[in-house]
Order: C-alpha cells, then structure tokens, then sequence
C-alpha cells in the first residue's frame, strides 16, 4: 500500500509569516505550485499555516490590499491539515475530501514540513474512481468556500 512518502515532493518551497505576499507569489511561479507551507522559521520548519493562490486572491487582491506590503500572516490560513511521511494514500484522500483541500503538507516525527501531496500527486498514484472522489469532493461548494469569499 502506497503512503504519502511515496507519492509526496519533497523539499517544498515554505515562507515564514513575514514574508510579504508578493513574496509567496513569486514562490508559488519559481515551483509550479498553488500553495506554500508558512513555517515558524527556518531552522524549525513546523508548519502554522498555508498560503494559496485563492487566499492571495481573495484575501489580498479582491480586498485591494497591496501584495509588497500585506504579510503572508495577514493572508494564509491558519491551523494546516497535516500528513505524516507513513500516512496511506487513502487517509490522504479522505482528509482531503473532508477538509476541501487539494495540497497537504507533510510533516516528519519531529513536526517539520518535509513534503507535500497534492490532488495531482494522488491522480497519478491512485486508482481512477478514488481519484474521481477526491476530485468530487473536494470540489462540492462548501460553507468554507462561502466564509472566504465573504
């Protein structure tokens, strides 16, 4: 049975909550990515949020906020749904499907973020109908959906 380690990039590219958005923007074109991990600092690497594409558009650009100035604090989502490296690709799928996610950071034995698993990541490990859920559900207009963009 695969697990996120098998499956995960590893390495990902992470910004700390000071980093402005412009910043992470930059980040996320650099790597090809939607999301990066925000980590308490370089040395310890625990993830306390994530920035996506949609929280810089809907928290930073809908809200005329300016990308140089606003800080990724002011614009990540808090509290991240994590994996461990040894975590099943259908625990990944299910916390997927129940959180509305697409990406998940992993997070090693010691709390440091060391990988990251995306929709993409499962559609290319998983069986076809499992990956057609994931897509399903994550996709289902939800309450948090609508908190956001209010």
């Amino acid at each position: 049975m695969k697990q996120a380690k098998d499956i995960m990039t590893t390495n990902p590219a992470c910004c700390m909550p000071e980093n402005s958005v412009e910043e992470a923007a930059q980040m996320m074109v650099k790597h090809d990515c939607g999301e990066i991990p925000v980590v308490e600092s370089k040395n310890n690497l625990k993830p306390i949020g994530v920035i996506t594409d949609r929280d810089i558009t809907c928290r930073v650009v809908a809200t005329s906020k300016n990308p140089k100035q606003t800080r990724v604090r002011d614009a990540m989502s808090s509290s991240p749904v994590t994996v461990k490296p040894e975590t099943s690709i259908e625990d990944c799928c299910r916390l997927l499907e129940k959180n509305q996610i697409r990406r998940v950071p992993v997070v090693d034995q010691t709390g440091r973020c060391c990988g990251m698993v995306s929709q993409a990541d499962i559609a290319k490990a998983a069986p076809t109908e499992q990956t057609a859920e994931v897509l399903k559900q994550v996709s289902e207009p939800s309450e948090h959906a609508s908190r956001v963009a209010a």
